[in-house]
Protein backbone atom coordinates (compact mmCIF):
# COMPACT_ATOMS: atom_id res chain seq x y z
CA UNK A 1 0.00 0.00 0.00
CA UNK A 2 1.16 3.53 -0.73
CA UNK A 3 1.22 6.29 1.87
CA UNK A 4 1.29 10.08 1.81
CA UNK A 5 3.45 12.08 4.21
CA UNK A 6 2.00 15.22 5.78
CA UNK A 7 4.44 17.58 7.50
CA UNK A 8 3.08 20.35 9.75
CA UNK A 9 5.66 22.93 10.79
CA UNK A 10 4.16 24.46 13.93
CA UNK A 11 5.33 27.21 16.23
CA UNK A 12 6.75 24.90 18.88
CA UNK A 13 7.18 21.59 17.05
CA UNK A 14 7.00 19.81 13.71
CA UNK A 15 4.52 16.96 13.34
CA UNK A 16 4.65 14.29 10.63
CA UNK A 17 1.96 11.76 9.78
CA UNK A 18 1.61 8.99 7.22
CA UNK A 19 -1.81 8.55 5.62
CA UNK A 20 -2.72 5.42 3.66
CA UNK A 21 -4.57 5.39 0.33
CA UNK A 22 -7.83 4.74 2.19
CA UNK A 23 -7.38 7.84 4.36
CA UNK A 24 -6.39 6.03 7.56
CA UNK A 25 -3.48 7.35 9.60
CA UNK A 26 -0.66 4.86 9.92
CA UNK A 27 1.28 6.81 12.53
CA UNK A 28 2.57 10.18 13.69
CA UNK A 29 5.68 11.62 15.25
CA UNK A 30 6.78 15.08 16.41
CA UNK A 31 9.97 16.92 17.29
CA UNK A 32 10.24 20.23 19.16
CA UNK A 33 12.41 23.30 18.58
CA UNK A 34 12.95 26.50 20.57
CA UNK A 35 11.19 29.84 20.27
CA UNK A 36 13.43 32.90 20.64
CA UNK A 37 12.16 36.09 22.30
CA UNK A 38 15.13 38.50 22.31
CA UNK A 39 12.92 41.48 23.27
CA UNK A 40 9.38 41.87 24.66
CA UNK A 41 6.90 41.31 21.83
CA UNK A 42 9.49 39.74 19.52
CA UNK A 43 9.34 36.12 18.35
CA UNK A 44 11.97 34.43 16.18
CA UNK A 45 13.19 30.98 15.17
CA UNK A 46 16.15 29.58 13.31
CA UNK A 47 14.99 28.08 9.99
CA UNK A 48 17.82 25.57 10.26
CA UNK A 49 16.09 24.19 13.37
CA UNK A 50 12.94 23.61 11.33
CA UNK A 51 14.82 21.59 8.76
CA UNK A 52 16.92 19.58 11.21
CA UNK A 53 13.89 18.65 13.31
CA UNK A 54 11.75 17.92 10.24
CA UNK A 55 14.38 15.49 8.97
CA UNK A 56 14.57 13.87 12.41
CA UNK A 57 10.77 13.72 12.58
CA UNK A 58 10.50 11.93 9.23
CA UNK A 59 13.18 9.42 10.21
CA UNK A 60 11.45 8.84 13.54
CA UNK A 61 8.08 8.30 11.87
CA UNK A 62 9.44 5.79 9.35
CA UNK A 63 11.16 3.90 12.15
CA UNK A 64 8.05 3.94 14.32
CA UNK A 65 5.69 2.68 11.60
CA UNK A 66 8.05 0.37 9.74
CA UNK A 67 6.84 1.85 6.44
CA UNK A 68 9.53 1.83 3.77
CA UNK A 69 10.69 4.81 1.75
CA UNK A 70 9.41 3.13 -1.42
CA UNK A 71 5.87 3.13 -0.01
CA UNK A 72 5.81 6.93 0.48
CA UNK A 73 4.25 8.16 -2.76
CA UNK A 74 4.22 11.89 -2.02
CA UNK A 75 4.91 14.63 0.51
CA UNK A 76 2.78 17.63 1.49
CA UNK A 77 3.67 20.51 3.79
CA UNK A 78 1.71 22.70 6.15
CA UNK A 79 3.23 25.43 8.24
CA UNK A 80 2.88 28.39 10.54
CA UNK A 81 1.93 31.37 8.39
CA UNK A 82 3.48 34.82 7.85
CA UNK A 83 6.97 34.05 9.19
CA UNK A 84 9.63 35.90 7.19
CA UNK A 85 12.57 33.81 5.99
CA UNK A 86 15.20 36.03 4.36
CA UNK A 87 17.68 34.24 2.09
CA UNK A 88 20.80 35.50 0.32
CA UNK A 89 21.95 34.81 -3.22
CA UNK A 90 23.23 31.37 -2.23
CA UNK A 91 19.90 30.51 -0.52
CA UNK A 92 21.48 30.81 2.93
CA UNK A 93 19.51 32.24 5.85
CA UNK A 94 20.33 35.92 6.46
CA UNK A 95 18.89 36.17 10.00
CA UNK A 96 16.49 34.30 12.30
CA UNK A 97 12.94 34.30 10.92
CA UNK A 98 10.41 36.78 12.31
CA UNK A 99 7.28 34.80 13.24
CA UNK A 100 3.53 35.30 12.95
CA UNK A 101 3.28 36.27 16.63
CA UNK A 102 6.07 38.86 16.45
CA UNK A 103 4.66 42.30 17.27
CA UNK A 104 7.58 44.64 16.50
CA UNK A 105 6.15 46.11 13.29
CA UNK A 106 3.37 48.40 14.53
CA UNK A 107 5.07 51.51 13.09
CA UNK A 108 5.68 49.74 9.78
CA UNK A 109 2.01 48.76 9.52
CA UNK A 110 0.97 52.37 10.05
CA UNK A 111 3.41 53.49 7.34
CA UNK A 112 2.15 50.84 4.90
CA UNK A 113 -1.46 51.92 5.29
CA UNK A 114 -0.50 55.59 4.96
CA UNK A 115 1.63 54.88 1.89
CA UNK A 116 -0.88 52.77 -0.04
CA UNK A 117 -4.11 53.81 1.66
CA UNK A 118 -6.19 51.48 3.84
CA UNK A 119 -8.97 51.03 1.32
CA UNK A 120 -6.64 50.45 -1.63
CA UNK A 121 -4.51 48.01 0.35
CA UNK A 122 -7.61 46.08 1.38
CA UNK A 123 -8.95 45.94 -2.16
CA UNK A 124 -5.64 44.60 -3.48
CA UNK A 125 -4.73 42.15 -0.72
CA UNK A 126 -8.06 41.48 1.03
CA UNK A 127 -6.58 42.53 4.36
CA UNK A 128 -5.36 45.28 6.65
CA UNK A 129 -1.68 45.75 7.44
CA UNK A 130 -1.18 43.67 10.58
CA UNK A 131 1.95 43.14 12.64
CA UNK A 132 1.92 39.39 12.10
CA UNK A 133 2.03 39.63 8.31
CA UNK A 134 5.14 39.23 6.19
CA UNK A 135 5.45 42.52 4.27
CA UNK A 136 5.71 44.68 7.43
CA UNK A 137 8.61 42.49 8.54
CA UNK A 138 10.46 43.16 5.28
CA UNK A 139 9.91 46.90 5.78
CA UNK A 140 11.20 46.56 9.35
CA UNK A 141 14.32 44.80 8.10
CA UNK A 142 15.02 47.62 5.65
CA UNK A 143 14.60 50.25 8.38
CA UNK A 144 16.42 48.56 11.23
CA UNK A 145 18.89 46.10 9.67
CA UNK A 146 19.66 47.64 6.24
CA UNK A 147 22.84 45.64 5.77
CA UNK A 148 20.85 42.40 6.06
CA UNK A 149 18.11 43.78 3.80
CA UNK A 150 20.74 44.51 1.16
CA UNK A 151 22.06 40.93 1.41
CA UNK A 152 18.60 39.47 0.93
CA UNK A 153 17.61 38.07 -2.47
CA UNK A 154 14.64 35.84 -1.62
CA UNK A 155 11.68 36.03 0.78
CA UNK A 156 9.81 32.81 1.64
CA UNK A 157 7.64 31.38 4.42
CA UNK A 158 8.54 28.76 7.06
CA UNK A 159 7.29 25.58 5.38
CA UNK A 160 8.74 26.79 2.05
CA UNK A 161 12.17 26.69 3.65
CA UNK A 162 11.68 23.02 4.53
CA UNK A 163 10.48 22.30 0.99
CA UNK A 164 13.54 24.14 -0.35
CA UNK A 165 15.76 21.76 1.62
CA UNK A 166 13.77 18.78 0.34
CA UNK A 167 13.72 19.76 -3.34
CA UNK A 168 16.19 22.57 -3.93
CA UNK A 169 13.32 24.59 -5.45
CA UNK A 170 11.92 27.95 -4.35
CA UNK A 171 8.15 28.32 -4.33
CA UNK A 172 5.06 29.31 -2.37
CA UNK A 173 1.39 28.32 -2.56
CA UNK A 174 -1.27 30.99 -2.97
CA UNK A 175 -3.01 30.04 0.30
CA UNK A 176 0.07 30.78 2.40
CA UNK A 177 1.06 33.71 0.18
CA UNK A 178 -2.28 35.34 1.04
CA UNK A 179 -0.87 36.16 4.48
CA UNK A 180 2.16 38.04 3.18
CA UNK A 181 0.22 41.24 2.30
CA UNK A 182 1.94 41.02 -1.08
CA UNK A 183 -0.59 38.86 -2.94
CA UNK A 184 -3.53 40.08 -4.99
CA UNK A 185 -5.87 37.57 -3.38
CA UNK A 186 -8.68 37.91 -5.91
CA UNK A 187 -6.28 37.30 -8.84
CA UNK A 188 -4.15 34.68 -6.99
CA UNK A 189 -1.01 36.50 -8.18
CA UNK A 190 1.73 38.68 -6.66
CA UNK A 191 0.82 42.37 -6.52
CA UNK A 192 3.50 44.38 -8.28
CA UNK A 193 1.69 47.53 -7.14
CA UNK A 194 2.00 46.69 -3.43
CA UNK A 195 5.57 45.39 -3.66
CA UNK A 196 6.61 48.48 -5.61
CA UNK A 197 4.97 50.90 -3.18
CA UNK A 198 6.72 49.20 -0.24
CA UNK A 199 10.07 49.03 -2.10
CA UNK A 200 10.24 45.27 -1.66
CA UNK A 201 12.08 43.90 -4.73
CA UNK A 202 9.61 41.96 -6.84
CA UNK A 203 12.31 39.44 -7.75
CA UNK A 204 12.44 38.40 -4.07
CA UNK A 205 9.04 36.73 -4.46
CA UNK A 206 9.09 33.04 -5.46
CA UNK A 207 7.00 31.21 -8.08
CA UNK A 208 3.38 30.58 -7.02
CA UNK A 209 1.52 27.27 -6.95
CA UNK A 210 -1.85 25.86 -5.99
CA UNK A 211 -1.61 23.70 -2.88
CA UNK A 212 -1.80 20.35 -4.70
CA UNK A 213 0.68 21.27 -7.46
CA UNK A 214 3.84 19.18 -7.50
CA UNK A 215 6.49 21.80 -6.70
CA UNK A 216 9.57 19.58 -6.83
CA UNK A 217 11.07 16.17 -6.16
CA UNK A 218 13.23 14.93 -3.32
CA UNK A 219 16.96 15.60 -3.71
CA UNK A 220 19.44 12.76 -3.05
CA UNK A 221 20.94 14.63 -0.09
CA UNK A 222 17.46 15.23 1.35
CA UNK A 223 16.68 11.53 0.88
CA UNK A 224 19.78 10.67 2.90
CA UNK A 225 18.81 13.12 5.66
CA UNK A 226 15.18 11.97 5.94
CA UNK A 227 15.20 8.31 4.97
CA UNK A 228 12.79 8.96 2.09
CA UNK A 229 13.47 7.98 -1.51
CA UNK A 230 15.13 10.40 -3.91
CA UNK A 231 12.70 11.65 -6.53
CA UNK A 232 9.61 11.45 -4.28
CA UNK A 233 7.10 14.13 -5.41
CA UNK A 234 6.62 17.09 -3.05
CA UNK A 235 3.49 19.24 -3.47
CA UNK A 236 3.33 22.93 -2.60
CA UNK A 237 1.10 22.46 0.45
CA UNK A 238 -0.42 25.37 2.36
CA UNK A 239 -0.52 27.53 5.42
CA UNK A 240 -1.60 25.74 8.57
CA UNK A 241 -5.10 27.20 8.56
CA UNK A 242 -5.89 26.22 4.97
CA UNK A 243 -4.40 22.77 5.57
CA UNK A 244 -6.26 22.41 8.85
CA UNK A 245 -9.54 23.25 7.14
CA UNK A 246 -8.88 20.67 4.43
CA UNK A 247 -7.92 18.23 7.17
CA UNK A 248 -11.40 18.43 8.72
CA UNK A 249 -13.30 18.69 5.43
CA UNK A 250 -14.15 22.40 5.30
CA UNK A 251 -14.17 22.36 1.50
CA UNK A 252 -17.76 23.42 0.80
CA UNK A 253 -20.18 26.13 1.91
CA UNK A 254 -22.09 25.81 5.15
CA UNK A 255 -19.32 24.23 7.23
CA UNK A 256 -17.06 26.31 9.46
CA UNK A 257 -14.03 25.18 11.40
CA UNK A 258 -12.77 26.31 14.78
CA UNK A 259 -9.07 25.62 15.23
CA UNK A 260 -7.86 25.51 18.82
CA UNK A 261 -4.11 25.72 18.39
CA UNK A 262 -1.69 28.24 19.90
CA UNK A 263 -3.78 30.78 18.00
CA UNK A 264 -7.50 30.35 17.47
CA UNK A 265 -9.16 30.52 14.07
CA UNK A 266 -12.73 30.55 12.80
CA UNK A 267 -12.69 29.60 9.11
CA UNK A 268 -15.36 29.44 6.38
CA UNK A 269 -15.14 28.24 2.78
CA UNK A 270 -15.96 30.63 -0.10
CA UNK A 271 -16.65 29.65 -3.69
CA UNK A 272 -15.67 33.17 -4.79
CA UNK A 273 -13.47 35.90 -3.34
CA UNK A 274 -15.48 37.86 -0.74
CA UNK A 275 -14.04 40.65 1.38
CA UNK A 276 -15.32 42.16 4.59
CA UNK A 277 -16.18 45.81 3.89
CA UNK A 278 -13.92 46.98 6.73
CA UNK A 279 -11.35 44.17 6.25
CA UNK A 280 -11.88 42.96 9.82
CA UNK A 281 -11.83 39.34 8.62
CA UNK A 282 -9.00 37.91 6.55
CA UNK A 283 -9.84 37.07 2.93
CA UNK A 284 -7.38 34.44 1.69
CA UNK A 285 -7.02 31.91 -1.10
CA UNK A 286 -8.08 28.44 0.05
CA UNK A 287 -5.93 25.33 -0.22
CA UNK A 288 -8.63 24.04 -2.58
CA UNK A 289 -7.60 25.22 -6.08
CA UNK A 290 -9.69 28.11 -7.36
CA UNK A 291 -11.49 28.65 -4.03
CA UNK A 292 -11.16 31.20 -1.21
CA UNK A 293 -11.90 31.49 2.47
CA UNK A 294 -12.54 34.04 5.18
CA UNK A 295 -11.24 33.70 8.69
CA UNK A 296 -10.90 35.49 11.99
CA UNK A 297 -7.79 34.95 14.08
CA UNK A 298 -7.20 35.42 17.80
CA UNK A 299 -3.54 35.27 18.73
CA UNK A 300 -3.71 33.45 22.08
CA UNK A 301 -6.35 30.72 22.15
CA UNK A 302 -4.62 27.50 23.15
CA UNK A 303 -1.69 29.78 23.95
CA UNK A 304 -3.68 31.32 26.81
CA UNK A 305 -4.53 27.88 28.20
CA UNK A 306 -0.90 26.83 27.83
CA UNK A 307 0.21 29.93 29.73
CA UNK A 308 -2.27 29.14 32.50
CA UNK A 309 -1.07 25.53 32.67
CA UNK A 310 2.63 26.46 32.73
CA UNK A 311 2.32 29.24 35.32
CA UNK A 312 -0.42 27.94 37.61
CA UNK A 313 -0.87 24.24 36.81
CA UNK A 314 2.04 22.87 38.82
CA UNK A 315 -0.08 20.26 40.59
CA UNK A 316 -1.66 19.10 37.33
CA UNK A 317 1.69 18.95 35.54
CA UNK A 318 3.22 16.91 38.36
CA UNK A 319 0.24 14.56 38.50
CA UNK A 320 0.24 14.14 34.72
CA UNK A 321 3.94 13.28 34.72
CA UNK A 322 3.40 10.60 37.37
CA UNK A 323 0.33 9.06 35.75
CA UNK A 324 1.33 9.41 32.11
CA UNK A 325 -1.63 11.62 31.24
CA UNK A 326 -2.18 15.15 29.90
CA UNK A 327 -2.25 18.03 32.40
CA UNK A 328 -4.96 19.70 30.33
CA UNK A 329 -7.32 16.82 31.22
CA UNK A 330 -6.99 17.62 34.91
CA UNK A 331 -7.40 21.36 34.30
CA UNK A 332 -10.56 20.98 32.21
CA UNK A 333 -11.97 18.61 34.84
CA UNK A 334 -11.22 21.27 37.46
CA UNK A 335 -12.90 23.96 35.33
CA UNK A 336 -16.00 21.79 35.06
CA UNK A 337 -16.51 22.03 38.84
CA UNK A 338 -16.98 25.81 38.61
CA UNK A 339 -20.37 27.25 37.61
CA UNK A 340 -21.17 28.71 34.19
CA UNK A 341 -19.81 32.25 34.02
CA UNK A 342 -17.26 31.50 36.75
CA UNK A 343 -19.37 33.44 39.27
CA UNK A 344 -19.00 36.77 37.49
CA UNK A 345 -15.39 36.43 36.34
CA UNK A 346 -14.19 37.30 32.83
CA UNK A 347 -10.81 36.59 31.24
CA UNK A 348 -9.52 38.63 28.30
CA UNK A 349 -7.13 36.43 26.28
CA UNK A 350 -5.02 39.19 24.69
CA UNK A 351 -1.72 37.87 26.03
CA UNK A 352 0.21 38.59 22.83
CA UNK A 353 -1.91 41.45 21.53
CA UNK A 354 -4.87 40.68 19.31
CA UNK A 355 -5.84 40.46 15.66
CA UNK A 356 -9.59 39.82 15.19
CA UNK A 357 -11.66 41.85 15.84
CA UNK A 358 -9.19 44.18 17.58
CA UNK A 359 -6.02 44.54 15.44
CA UNK A 360 -3.98 45.82 18.38
CA UNK A 361 -0.47 44.60 19.27
CA UNK A 362 -0.71 46.48 22.58
CA UNK A 363 -3.88 44.78 23.81
CA UNK A 364 -3.22 42.88 27.03
CA UNK A 365 -4.79 40.04 28.99
CA UNK A 366 -6.85 40.54 32.13
CA UNK A 367 -9.07 38.91 34.72
CA UNK A 368 -12.06 41.16 35.44
CA UNK A 369 -14.42 40.62 38.37
CA UNK A 370 -12.18 38.79 40.86
CA UNK A 371 -13.42 38.38 44.43
CA UNK A 372 -12.52 36.32 47.48
CA UNK A 373 -14.84 33.48 46.51
CA UNK A 374 -12.92 32.75 43.33
CA UNK A 375 -10.78 29.64 43.34
CA UNK A 376 -8.40 28.09 40.85
CA UNK A 377 -11.38 26.24 39.36
CA UNK A 378 -13.16 29.53 38.67
CA UNK A 379 -10.10 31.07 37.08
CA UNK A 380 -9.46 28.00 34.94
CA UNK A 381 -13.04 28.00 33.67
CA UNK A 382 -12.82 31.76 33.04
CA UNK A 383 -9.75 31.18 30.84
CA UNK A 384 -11.65 28.67 28.71
CA UNK A 385 -14.74 30.88 28.54
CA UNK A 386 -12.65 33.93 27.62
CA UNK A 387 -10.94 32.06 24.78
CA UNK A 388 -14.34 30.93 23.48
CA UNK A 389 -15.83 34.42 23.72
CA UNK A 390 -12.85 35.71 21.75
CA UNK A 391 -13.45 33.12 19.03
CA UNK A 392 -17.13 34.04 18.89
CA UNK A 393 -16.10 37.61 17.99
CA UNK A 394 -14.98 36.27 14.60
CA UNK A 395 -18.20 34.32 14.15
CA UNK A 396 -20.24 37.49 14.75
CA UNK A 397 -18.35 39.26 11.96
CA UNK A 398 -19.14 36.37 9.63
CA UNK A 399 -22.81 36.46 10.55
CA UNK A 400 -22.83 40.17 9.68
CA UNK A 401 -21.57 39.16 6.22
CA UNK A 402 -24.50 36.71 5.84
CA UNK A 403 -22.25 33.66 5.88
CA UNK A 404 -24.35 30.49 6.10
CA UNK A 405 -23.20 28.04 8.78
CA UNK A 406 -24.85 24.74 9.63
CA UNK A 407 -22.16 23.20 11.84
CA UNK A 408 -18.76 23.89 13.39
CA UNK A 409 -15.96 21.40 12.99
CA UNK A 410 -13.58 21.76 15.93
CA UNK A 411 -9.98 20.66 15.71
CA UNK A 412 -6.78 21.12 17.68
CA UNK A 413 -5.94 20.14 21.24
CA UNK A 414 -9.12 21.60 22.75
CA UNK A 415 -11.28 19.45 20.50
CA UNK A 416 -10.43 16.43 22.66
CA UNK A 417 -12.35 17.84 25.62
CA UNK A 418 -16.13 17.09 25.68
CA UNK A 419 -16.50 19.85 28.29
CA UNK A 420 -14.88 22.48 26.06
CA UNK A 421 -16.83 21.26 23.00
CA UNK A 422 -20.08 21.75 24.90
CA UNK A 423 -18.94 25.21 25.99
CA UNK A 424 -18.22 26.15 22.36
CA UNK A 425 -21.63 24.85 21.24
CA UNK A 426 -23.36 26.81 24.01
CA UNK A 427 -21.48 30.08 23.44
CA UNK A 428 -21.59 29.93 19.63
CA UNK A 429 -25.13 28.56 19.41
CA UNK A 430 -24.28 25.99 16.71
CA UNK A 431 -23.76 22.21 16.69
CA UNK A 432 -20.12 21.28 17.21
CA UNK A 433 -18.73 18.17 15.55
CA UNK A 434 -15.43 16.34 15.52
CA UNK A 435 -14.24 14.15 12.68
CA UNK A 436 -12.12 11.05 12.36
CA UNK A 437 -9.08 13.05 11.18
CA UNK A 438 -7.56 14.48 14.36
CA UNK A 439 -4.23 15.60 12.95
CA UNK A 440 -5.60 18.79 11.38
CA UNK A 441 -2.97 20.61 9.28
CA UNK A 442 -0.72 17.57 8.88
CA UNK A 443 -3.68 15.53 7.62
CA UNK A 444 -4.64 18.32 5.22
CA UNK A 445 -1.08 18.38 3.89
CA UNK A 446 -1.27 14.64 3.27
CA UNK A 447 -4.60 15.11 1.44
CA UNK A 448 -2.93 17.72 -0.77
CA UNK A 449 -0.06 15.32 -1.49
CA UNK A 450 -2.49 12.55 -2.44
CA UNK A 451 -4.45 14.96 -4.65
CA UNK A 452 -1.34 16.04 -6.53
CA UNK A 453 0.12 12.57 -6.98
CA UNK A 454 -3.13 10.72 -7.73
CA UNK A 455 -4.68 13.48 -9.82
CA UNK A 456 -7.84 13.58 -7.68
CA UNK A 457 -9.73 16.65 -6.45
CA UNK A 458 -9.09 17.66 -2.84
CA UNK A 459 -12.83 17.93 -2.14
CA UNK A 460 -13.40 14.41 -3.47
CA UNK A 461 -10.72 12.95 -1.20
CA UNK A 462 -12.15 14.83 1.79
CA UNK A 463 -15.64 13.46 1.14
CA UNK A 464 -14.21 9.94 0.93
CA UNK A 465 -11.76 10.05 3.83
CA UNK A 466 -13.32 12.35 6.44
CA UNK A 467 -16.31 11.33 8.57
CA UNK A 468 -18.16 13.03 11.44
CA UNK A 469 -17.68 11.07 14.67
CA UNK A 470 -19.14 13.14 17.52
CA UNK A 471 -21.84 15.82 17.51
CA UNK A 472 -22.57 18.21 20.38
CA UNK A 473 -25.77 20.24 20.32
CA UNK A 474 -25.99 23.61 22.11
CA UNK A 475 -27.90 23.67 25.40
CA UNK A 476 -30.51 26.46 24.97
CA UNK A 477 -30.54 27.33 28.68
CA UNK A 478 -26.75 27.63 28.82
CA UNK A 479 -26.70 29.62 25.58
CA UNK A 480 -29.15 32.14 27.01
CA UNK A 481 -27.10 32.58 30.18
CA UNK A 482 -23.87 32.96 28.22
CA UNK A 483 -25.38 35.81 26.15
CA UNK A 484 -25.22 38.19 29.12
CA UNK A 485 -21.60 37.28 29.81
CA UNK A 486 -20.67 37.63 26.15
CA UNK A 487 -22.18 41.13 25.94
CA UNK A 488 -20.08 42.17 28.93
CA UNK A 489 -17.00 40.53 27.40
CA UNK A 490 -17.44 42.54 24.19
CA UNK A 491 -17.54 45.77 26.22
CA UNK A 492 -14.26 45.08 28.02
CA UNK A 493 -11.72 45.84 25.27
CA UNK A 494 -13.11 49.31 24.38
CA UNK A 495 -13.25 50.13 28.10
CA UNK A 496 -9.68 49.01 28.84
CA UNK A 497 -7.95 49.88 25.55
CA UNK A 498 -6.28 53.08 26.75
CA UNK A 499 -5.15 51.40 29.97
CA UNK A 500 -3.65 48.52 27.97
CA UNK A 501 -1.69 50.97 25.82
CA UNK A 502 -0.40 52.89 28.84
CA UNK A 503 0.71 49.68 30.55
CA UNK A 504 2.42 48.55 27.35
CA UNK A 505 4.31 51.84 27.18
CA UNK A 506 5.37 51.60 30.83
CA UNK A 507 6.65 48.03 30.29
CA UNK A 508 8.82 49.15 27.37
CA UNK A 509 10.42 51.85 29.53
CA UNK A 510 11.66 49.32 32.10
Amino acid sequence: MNYFLGIDLGTSAVKCILVAEDGSVAGSHSEEYPLLQPHPGWAEQHPEDWWNQSAACIRGLLAKTGISAAQVAGVGLSGQMHGSVFLDEELKVVRPALLWCDQRTEAECTWIEETIGKQKLGELTGNKALTGFTAPKAVWLKRHEPELFNRTRHLILPKDYVRLQLTGKLGMDVADASGTLLLNVAKRAWSQEVAGALEIPFEWLPPLFESNDIAGHLLPEAAEATGLAAGTPVVAGGGDQACGAVGVGVVRKGIASVALGTSGVVFVHDEECHMDSEFRLHSFCHGVPGKWHRMGVMLSAGGSFQWWRNQFGYEELEKAAKEGRDAYEYLTALAETAPLGSEGLLFLPYLTGERTPHPDPRARGAFVGLNLRHTKAHLTRAVLEGITFGLRDSLELMKESSVEISELRVNGGGARSPFWRQMIADIFGYPVVTVNSTDGPAYGAAVMAASGVLGREISSLCEEWIRVEHRTEPNPENSARYEAYYRLYRSMYPTLRDSFHQLSALAVQQ
